[in-house]
């Protein structure tokens, strides 16, 4: 007898966001996970699972949370176009939204936990209009806040956009995105906000400032919202081995190191502090053995928050930097351009002891990234790739490829820079921006940032405005606050914010912050914004545009030279031809690329200029049709009694009658052409039948007039 399922734990809540239904089902799905929600906004639905370990895994020292955005192609209707067609490891987009979810979540678990706890995020449908991003924030906080897993939530993001018709927009939909200048997503609890991150048109700071705020009043309606569902699914919170160090042990290795680690920290050089530290820990160790014994771990994790307590009590206290600095002056700084040879445009930039290369390549565009996800874009024509190798920080670990920090560091790059770049139009090429980090102590994002300006203008990418990127630190105690402008690694790893946030002198155009505390007052957001644009065109004026002060009027000799025309569009299959035949002729006998778009739209990647415009007049006189009057330079195809067959475009031939061959007079064609040669021709007929008769001699004449 078949029973039917049923589920009384099912519940439904629904709420408006942005002038749209936001819907979220609990107790239907996923009933073994420690907490699931499946949120639908619009017709965008994402199923978020959480999941707790019972106990931690051995040696673990830190907080393993990991958090999966997965993009499942079946939720645009689409098969993966992979081999197998499976989807395969998550794409660039989707370890973006895993890292920003991350952000705002991270803060909230407990300091001493240490159980893996993962975040699933499944995309399940998508409507263009309703951005996937929304429903997998709102998911994660509301299936954590449902769970038994210990967590301090809710929290809650949405997206803001602004246009100059419309305004501040929440959570706008497709066609609002493409024309915003303003693409924000912000997360906060009911009293601050918890992460930002945004890519804008060179917006103002305290425009920025008041879409934050408008965002974080309708979170609060939110989070209200998620307190009430909540209330209705509240689980008491799973019992967990806390890995937090005894008091006792912890003023004892203060007592004992405090004042050695103060001198140790007193340096600008990364490696002297570390080699310092690295010191006192073995004395540590060897002293408090027979104390402590068999708490090598133990006793780390003291050194670490003794260190963080010195840090952050000379800030507090004395408002005094490790490195002596004050609290908004920036790093030694240096730029040049340049500096290597035969690539399109090269640019180093050095911070302190952070310094990053970045070499930047033109192709066709052809050469754009093509996008397989369930997002709207479908290809990138400017892609940034940041490069992290193990030297930079001193150790020695063999090549791998990139982490997640990596692809986000680069895109955090490649958001600052998109805003300044020609279009399309004014600059036909695929761009690609590559950041070596040679050295780092902090704000390699920002070094990157830096670099690429000076590369892409290295290379004569006509940008609007050169761009730099600074960070700003945070530290707290109570309800006191200092900030402080240009962290260093000891600052970011100690601190409690940083605040990345790149830009031109007109505006803001990119922002990311991590923050390790509950969140950031309004107050401290609008000084890490002053901070930073303070310091910004400082290092704009001082250091980059010194070093180049606009983008190369020419190109590199190493960069293709680009010709754009337009064509008939229904002349595009007679310039491809019959299996890319004639295409492929043209490309090779005049060693270019060649991008023929759909609208007729072409574009010619040559060395030098000279095979470029050969190809160019090859592909007008096919997707031209010959008139009276035209000249062409052809090749002799066929000999015949009467004349000469010469070929005057791929395709296309016309006929010089022996008469018309020279002035004068000529007994055999072969006296004046044989096949193979070349020569100036003049149209002089198309008869019904659509046969062109030519004459060698009249554009010859022609030929002779026009160069006198």
């Amino acid at each position: 007898m078949v029973q039917h399922a049923t589920f009384p734990e099912h519940r439904v809540y629904e709420t408006m966001l942005g002038g749209r239904k936001l819907k979220v089902e609990l107790g239907k799905m996923a009933g073994l996970s420690n907490g699931a929600a499946l949120v639908s906004f619009g017709d965008t639905t994402v199923l978020t699972c959480v999941t707790m370990a019972k106990a931690p895994r051995d040696g673990i020292d830190f907080f393993p949370l990991s958090v999966d955005f997965e993009e499942k192609l079946y939720a645009v209707g689409r098969i993966p176009g992979s081999f197998l067609r499976r989807e395969g490891r998550p794409g660039e987009k989707a370890i973006l939204v895993s890292r920003m979810i991350d952000r705002q979540i991270r803060p909230f678990f407990p300091s001493d936990m240490r159980n893996d706890v993962c975040v699933n995020c499944t995309v399940m449908s998508v409507d263009y209009d309703n951005s996937p991003e929304i429903p997998a924030m709102l998911g994660a906080s509301i299936a954590l806040s449902v769970s038994d897993i210990p967590w301090r939530g809710p929290i809650a993001g949405i997206q803001m956009g602004y246009t100059e018709e419309e305004g501040y927009i929440v959570c706008p939909n497709s066609q609002q995105r493409k024309n915003s200048r303003l693409q924000l997503t912000v997360a906060g609890s009911m009293e601050k906000v918890v992460m930002i991150e945004a890519g804008a048109d060179q917006f103002p700071d305290d425009m920025m400032l008041t879409a934050i705020k408008k965002g974080h009043e309708v979170i609060q309606d939110l989070i209200q919202f998620i307190r009430n569902i909540k209330a209705e699914n509240f689980k008491e919170p799973a019992v967990y081995p806390s890995m937090k160090v005894s008091e006792e042990m912890f003023e004892a290795v203060k007592g004992y190191a405090m004042n050695a680690v103060k001198e140790a920290v007193d340096t600008d050089d990364k490696t002297v502090r570390d080699a310092r530290i690295d010191a006192i820990t073995a004395d540590v160790n060897e002293h408090f053995a027979e104390e402590y014994p068999d708490s090598a771990a133990e006793l780390g994790e003291c050194m670490y928050k003794l260190q963080k307590y010195v840090v952050r009590r000379l800030i507090l206290d004395e408002g005094k930097r490790v490195d002596g600095r004050g609290l908004t002056d920036v790093r030694p700084l240096a730029a040049e351009v340049g500096v290597i040879p035969r690539v399109h445009g090269s640019g180093l930039f050095t911070r302190g002891q952070t310094q990053v290369l970045t070499i930047c390549t033109l192709g066709t565009l052809r050469d754009a990234q093509e996008l397989d996800t369930t997002f709207e874009e479908t290809e990138k024509r400017y892609m940034h790739h940041y490069n992290f190798p193990s030297y930079s920080v001193g150790e020695a670990r063999p090549a791998r490829s990139p982490g997640r920090r990596e692809i986000g560091h680069g895109a955090l790059a490649e958001k600052a820079l998109l805003p300044v770049l020609p279009t399309v139009e004014e600059f036909p090429y695929a761009i690609r921006t590559v950041s070596e980090v040679l050295s780092s102590n902090g704000s390699t994002s920002q070094g990157s940032i830096c670099g690429s300006t000076l590369a892409l203008m290295d290379a004569g990418v006509p940008i609007k405005a050169p761009v730099a990127g600074i960070s700003c630190g945070l530290v707290t105690e109570g309800d006191r606050h200092i900030t402080f402008t240009d962290i260093q690694g000891i600052e970011d790893f100690f601190g409690d914010m940083d605040f990345k946030v790149g830009g031109t002198k007109q505006g803001i155009t990119a922002i990311q912050v991590d923050i390790k505390n509950d969140g950031l007052t309004y107050e401290i957001i609008e000084e890490a914004f002053e901070k930073t644009r303070n310091a910004r065109l400082e290092i704009l004026d001082e250091i980059m545009l010194p070093a180049i002060p606009a983008p190369r009027a020419e190109l590199s000799p190493y960069a293709p030279k680009m010709i754009k025309l337009t064509i008939n569009p229904d002349k595009i299959r007679e310039v491809i031809g019959k299996g890319g035949s004639v295409i492929q002729k043209i490309t090779a006998d005049t060693n270019t690329k060649i991008d023929i778009e759909d609208d007729g739209t072409v574009c010619i990647a040559a060395i030098n200029t000279a095979d470029g415009e050969k190809a160019r007049q090859m592909i007008e006189a096919i997707a031209k049709d010959p008139e009276v009057g035209d000249l062409y330079y052809g090749k002799v195809t066929r000999i015949m009694n009467f004349g000469a067959f010469v070929e005057i475009a791929p395709g296309k031939e016309g006929l010089i009658r022996i008469n018309h061959l020279d002035n004068r007079f000529v007994e055999k064609v072969e006296d004046v052409l044989n096949i193979g040669d070349e020569t100036w021709c003049k149209v002089i007929e198309i008869d019904e039948k659509g046969r062109i008769n030519l004459s060698r001699k009249q554009a010859l004449k022609e030929m002779a007039e026009k160069a006198e």
